[in-house]
């Protein structure tokens, strides 16, 4: 059965501790499945990155207020208990994964065990920067990072050497409820690869790639996948209003959401927080209330 989560309203100044709290409850009471938070904290004045093309070439304003994405998932395991939570997605590059482990462990009990762990490369030198990160190793950064991730939720004592990470053996507890599934933002083709050997998800974003291309990509990916490991799935993200500025609006989001369902994807990401005809918390909460019924099936 797909599943229907909801981008928290976690960016610009509108987006304050109150409205998340309230957009969560109702997340919960409208029947949506899951929430998910971004990462982002540096909003740079100069121009040595480039937003993506397939974003839109220009960072939204937006940005410039950012909450922190696992602290704002602890809070809502208590705003909206037993609804699923999930990061769309981390930047590896701005952690050590052997802290991170702990601290998504950690959100992971708090959860009940319904954490989905989303990483991707990042776009933002200057954020790679800020956090002591060389920006130009961050692909071959994330092979390391993704088998440091798992070996520390792994059996006691733990450890990890690579080329990037060294974890020394050691007791790491808790471990997570569950294996947390961990699912990857990248999309260029070597991102495409490393998602077939480290990930169990894939979150491609649309419209910028089509449902059509998400599957093909997604095929191709698992003919690439190691022996012995299960087929990868998919969480696709789509917006009311995309950062390249493409308005689908409530039933454009609708429709892709029923052409998700048929198709058997395994889930769907609504995000909300580029919307520009959202100015105030109450519009946000009513766009909210417009998009429920995308939590029920299409019949006839």
């Amino acid at each position: 059965m797909t599943f229907v989560g909801l981008a928290l309203p976690q960016l610009g100044d509108i987006a304050d501790i109150e409205v998340i709290e309230e957009f969560s409850r109702s997340a919960q009471r409208l029947g949506f499945d899951s929430l998910w938070a971004q990462e982002h904290f540096l909003f740079a004045s100069g121009d040595g990155s480039k937003y993506p093309e397939r974003s839109g070439g220009a960072q939204r304003s937006v940005y410039e207020t950012v909450y922190s994405p696992i602290e704002l998932l602890s809070a809502v395991t208590a705003w909206a208990p037993g609804m699923g939570i999930g990061t769309s997605i981390l930047v590896a590059g701005y952690h050590q994964p052997a802290p991170l482990a702990n601290r998504l462990a950690t959100l992971d009990h708090l959860s009940g065990g319904r954490l989905i762990a989303g990483f991707g490369l990042g776009w933002s030198d200057e954020e790679h920067r800020a956090a002591g990160t060389n920006p130009r190793t961050r692909g071959e950064r994330m092979d390391d990072f993704a088998m440091a991730l798992r070996a520390c939720w792994g059996e006691d004592p733990v450890s990890h050497s690579g080329p990037f990470f060294d974890v020394p053996e050691g007791i790491m507890r808790p471990k997570p409820v569950r294996s947390i599934p961990l699912m990857s933002g990248m999309w260029s083709e070597a991102g495409l690869r490393r998602t077939a050997r480290h990930f169990d998800l894939w979150n491609p974003g649309g419209p910028s790639t089509s449902l059509d291309e998400a599957e093909a990509s997604l095929a191709r990916m698992n003919e690439w996948r190691p022996d012995g490991m299960d087929p990868l799935g998919m969480v696709y993200r789509i917006a009311t209003e995309t950062t390249a500025g493409v308005k689908l609006g409530v039933k454009g989001v609708k429709d892709v959401v029923a052409d998700v369902r048929e198709r058997g994807i395994e889930g769907v990401i609504i995000d909300t927080n580029f919307d520009t005809s959202i100015t105030s918390r109450g519009e946000w909460l009513d766009l909210l209330e417009r998009l429920a019924p995308t939590t029920e099936p299409t019949t006839g």
